[in-house]
């Protein structure tokens, strides 16, 4: 009898451990076993110009999103809730295709579904029909023959920045953040600053910062609404807005987690964005627009180089 209580007094202790660690290591993510959003790109692997197929309505709300495809400057408007592969949307997967060093074909490849269903930042890769993204630009190269290489970073429209006389920036989190996204986020701030002329200082007070941090599902208010685990994971503003939200339906974790996404590595890219970056052709940049889980990045010399072209230092 006395072992019997015993062995249920251990349970109970094991129990109440165990469901705090759990709560801890996945504070905000309910919905973490939900299909990602991009799960429906897969079934349409192998398609292509001229094919009706279910669900391409869907990938032409998703081209749209990102901004490669606009109907409504189309002759073809009536298309653009039809699951009819038509020329703009071939046109569109290939302008994809180009940004993500893929091979131009128009047609919905292996490569392709695989770069598209990746989970990445909300912000889109073209805005306002100009695709930044490939205005690859020649940056000095102090090598061998004065070669040029070629930066594949970009901004945003009109080089939107913030002005010359304000390079201290102050930040603050929403209420709710837990630590350990706050700790992520200064850090991210610091390695800005380490490789900037910017510096950071966190402030209290949220409303008067410069930099708002917070957590957000769904719709939001913002005009971005998040849409769940799996899918974009955040998007931030341009200068001078100062807004960054993190999708809260993700599996947020410290570090490299096999399955979660390292709140540190999407802060740096989000943190590119609230400094007026745009994203990068060159996958290993803190800037490209895609990151898988369960891993852990870094600035990039690509990243660096883009911050002191858009500021002249």
């Amino acid at each position: 009898m006395e072992s019997n209580l015993f062995q249920f007094a251990l349970c109970i202790v094991l129990f109440s451990i165990v469901i705090p660690l759990a709560s801890y290591a996945n504070p905000s993510n309910p919905n973490a076993q939900k299909p990602s959003p991009f799960e429906f790109i897969n079934h349409l692997q192998g398609c292509h110009k001229g094919e009706k197929v279910k669900g391409l309505h869907q990938l032409k709300t998703y081209l749209e999103r990102f901004g490669y495809l606009n109907y409504q400057h189309s002759q073809n408007q009536t298309h653009a809730d039809d699951d009819d592969f038509d020329d703009l949307l071939e046109s569109a997967i290939k302008t994809y295709q180009l940004n993500y060093h893929l091979k131009a074909t128009g047609t919905l490849d292996a490569q392709t579904v695989s770069k598209m269903t990746t989970p990445r930042c909300g912000v889109p890769d073209i805005i306002n029909g100009t695709n930044f993204m490939r205005a690859g630009k020649k940056k000095p190269h102090h090598g061998h023959n004065n070669l040029h290489t070629i930066s594949h970073y970009s901004f945003f429209p009109k080089m939107q920045r913030w002005p010359a006389s304000q390079t201290h920036l102050t930040y603050g989190f929403l209420p709710g953040t837990n630590s350990n996204a706050i700790s992520s986020v200064v850090r991210a701030f610091n390695k800005w600053a380490s490789a900037t002329h910017f510096t950071f200082s966190q402030t209290q007070n949220v409303r008067d910062a410069n930099l708002e941090i917070g957590f957000h599902r769904r719709n939001h208010g913002d005009g971005a609404p998040f849409d769940g685990p799996g899918g974009t994971l955040a998007h931030a503003f341009a200068p001078t807005d100062g807004r960054f939200h993190f999708d809260a339906d993700e599996s947020w974790v410290v570090g490299a987690v096999r399955g979660s996404f390292d709140m540190e590595t999407v802060a740096l890219h989000e943190i590119g964005h609230l400094l007026g970056l745009g994203h990068s052709q060159v996958q290993n940049a803190i800037m490209y627009a895609s990151t898988e889980a369960g891993v852990t990045k870094g600035l990039h010399a690509d990243d660096i180089a883009g911050i002191k072209d858009l500021y002249d230092v």
